[in-house]
């Protein structure tokens, strides 16, 4: 499994966030560029583990 880098765009759970900080396990991601980010009713940023996410865009 490779670890997403800064800036990169990851999918998770059906949705698409932009990662704005790596940890040991996981990544911080700013999720407001996805397009259903109104629908969720969710913060704008949200912590995902690296077993749950793939890379989109480098």
């Amino acid at each position: 499994m490779v670890a997403a880098q800064v800036g990169n765009i990851i999918e998770f759970q059906g949705m698409k966030g932009r990662v704005e900080k790596v940890n040991d396990n996981s990544v911080i991601v700013d999720i407001t560029m996805d397009k259903n980010f109104d629908e969720h009713e969710m913060f704008e940023k949200t912590v995902v583990n690296h077993k749950r996410y793939t890379i989109v865009e480098e």
